[in-house]
């Protein structure tokens, strides 16, 4: 008996699986989120992986909460420890009350348990053994019949995961039966060898009973969704180079591009997708791209940043449209290839040398991804510059849980100020680094627009109006000046922060942005169920709109929540907005595992809690 009572909880649980990396656990532990999902109940996932192929840890959680929270929320109910190697973390892990599922097989030390825990053990290797004879069979079928052992321990139906099987094997019979087959071999002896526990009706407190909160919303991971937004952004280029953990957005692209990119009747392809040598040819690819009048993009992460830093300066100088998808990583160097940080905010706004700012968007979730993507290509033309859209590992390699991906048909491409042929031939001035209205946005002309008029040499290197050569200081400074005038253009143009005040008035703010979203709304209420109350401002896009330093004005406290080591954003803000350092508190989140909402509401607590420490009182 457990030295406390079980956890007993209904669509509101968190499952932790502890594989070894290459064991074709992720395929079952996948079909285990789509299965509850099927059931009607919101779920979040979160693959944590190692970069190695095989033979290390790997660990798969599942969110499952019919309230609606999708961030990680921090400890887990139910353990599924697969992996000897990390057993003793596994375990501690799990919270007071809950449930240690494992392979019994073989007898463990007393010492090997918690107390206030509870032991559902299942001899998965011993029914395999006896179920099959081939050891890649006793492997990957393993999976399958815990998958049906949880199945029966959580009352999830079976029908459901058979269903599974049926779309992810279609055409292939044999395995849709093999796979049914263990699924039943797992259910039928949990259903036979497990009782119910003391004042329970059955062996484990957590249930999932089908529901209706799911909705119309789709499950999708960002990468997928980023791809999706830039076809119906107009893209039409793609250069890369793979690098973990963007690679799987050119992937879906070059898929995509394969059903909705060749021509009706002829079949013909109308995109190019090109993976460079090196990172630094694929941003060269996008800028030249660009220049000729495609949207084009790369897909990458910190290091490839990086390396792409001088050609994002050719671009901002020259005024070239391009788009990077930074889909962030641990760094710095090879870091952690496979962890998620908001690690690239200052190598992306301020990339390259010189007096160089780039407009950087900051998408929340699949959902927001795919509109900021296909928004980034009309931002690009409209403001002649680089834009990177700030993804992270969690966004762009996870499935989440998001409202269904909408177009507007009617929706037409903004391609910015361009000069046509009509225009040169009645006689209109055009000088390309000309400002003619105050916007600092000059007109463009793209190749090939007339024969004689409206050409102008590109060039890195500093020039006039007009584009003639020239290392005059004036020209110069001119120049850089209206580049800062067309970042002042693009505060209004890129998405706007988003505000939510609390229930009641408050001296107290928070600022965060981009895959802290789903914790950060958890971890609101956790602080106002204390009595903390804070006003939440979300910040979607630099350079930064007024209601960031409205926001921080109106407030004696601002904590800034991010997932980075030095701060980053806050330096962004203090930098740029000529914000007192002091004003902004850091809440910062940086092993490498998604922030969740447990941190938030402690971090935040703990400050909060000190200021309200009464000062010593000084007895004369």
């Amino acid at each position: 008996m457990p030295s406390r009572s079980p956890l007993c909880s209904v669509n509101d649980f968190v499952v932790r699986f502890a594989n070894v990396n290459g064991s074709g656990s992720a395929s079952a532990n996948e079909l285990f989120a789509r299965a509850v999902l099927r059931m009607g109940v919101p779920v979040s996932s979160r693959n944590i992986f190692p970069s190695n192929i095989q033979g290390l840890p790997t660990w798969y959680e599942v969110r499952v909460c019919e309230d609606g929270y999708l961030g990680a929320r921090g400890g887990y109910d139910l353990m599924v420890a697969m992996n000897p190697q990390t057993w003793d973390k596994d375990v501690a892990g799990i919270e007071p009350g809950g449930y240690l599922f494992y392979d019994n097989t073989k007898p463990l030390p007393a010492s090997k348990f918690r107390e206030d825990v509870v032991i559902l053990g299942v001899p998965l290797t011993a029914v395999c053994n006896r179920e099959y004879t081939d050891p890649r069979q006793r492997q990957l079928f393993k999976n399958i019949i815990y998958l049906g052992a949880l199945s029966a321990l959580l009352d999830i139906d079976p029908t459901v995961i058979e269903a599974l099987f049926l779309e992810q094997f279609k055409g292939k019979e044999k395995l849709i039966g093999a796979n049914k087959h263990a699924l039943a071999v797992g259910r039928d002896w949990v259903l036979a060898n497990m009782q119910a526990r003391p004042g329970m009706t059955r062996p484990c407190g957590l249930q999932i009973k089908r529901s209706d909160k799911v909705g119309n919303r789709i499950y999708i991971e960002g990468n997928q969704a980023a791809a999706l937004g830039a076809i119906y952004g107009g893209a039409t280029v793609c250069a890369w180079y793979p690098l973990t953990p963007s690679s799987s957005l050119a992937d879906a692209f070059t898929s995509y591009c394969a059903k909705l990119r060749h021509d009706k009747d002829g079949g013909k392809a109308k995109y190019a997708i090109i993976q460079g040598e090196d990172e630094i040819a694929s941003i060269g690819i996008v800028v030249g791209a660009g220049w000729n009048g495609a949207r084009a993009f790369t897909a990458t992460s910190g290091p490839g940043i990086s390396l792409m830093q001088e050609f994002c300066g050719l671009a901002y100088f020259a005024e070239i449209p391009a788009v990077i998808f930074d889909v962030q990583r641990a760094g710095p160097s090879t870091g952690m290839p496979t962890r998620t940080q908001q690690s690239d905010v200052l190598n992306a706004a301020y990339a390259s040398h010189g007096d160089t700012k780039h407009v950087v968007l900051f998408p929340q979730d699949p959902g927001e991804t795919f509109e900021f993507a296909a928004q980034s290509f009309d931002l690009a033309e409209r403001l002649q510059t680089p834009i990177f859209v700030l993804m992270d590992l969690e966004i762009g390699m996870n499935q989440h849980l998001t409202e269904p991906l909408v177009w507007d048909d009617r929706r037409k491409y903004d391609r910015g100020k361009i000069m046509t042929a009509a225009d040169l031939d009645a006689g209109k001035d055009f000088g390309r680094y000309l400002d003619v209205d105050g916007d600092g946005i000059p007109f463009r002309t793209l190749p090939g627009t007339h024969p004689t008029r409206g050409s102008y040499f590109t060039r890195g290197t500093s020039r006039d109006r007009y584009a003639r050569y020239t290392e005059e200081g004036d020209a110069y400074a001119d120049n850089v000046q209206r580049l800062l005038r067309k970042l002042e253009t693009a505060k209004n143009l890129v998405p706007r922060p988003l505000r939510r005040n609390a229930d009641k008035p408050t001296k107290c703010g928070v600022i965060y942005y981009g895959s802290t979203t789903p914790a950060m709304d958890e971890a609101i209420d956790m602080l106002q169920e204390r009595g903390n109350r804070l006003d939440m401002l979300r910040i979607r896009a630099f350079p930064f709109h007024q209601d960031v330093l409205d926001f921080i004005a109106e407030h004696e406290i601002v904590f800034l929540v991010e997932q980075n080591r030095d701060a980053q954003l806050r330096s962004l803000i203090v930098n740029e907005c000529r914000i007192d350092p002091m004003r902004i508190i850091p809440i910062l989140h940086y092993d490498g595992t998604p922030i969740t909402a447990r941190f938030i509401a402690r971090a935040i607590g703990e400050h909060l809690d000190a200021r309200k420490v009464a000062p010593l009182r000084v007895v004369s």
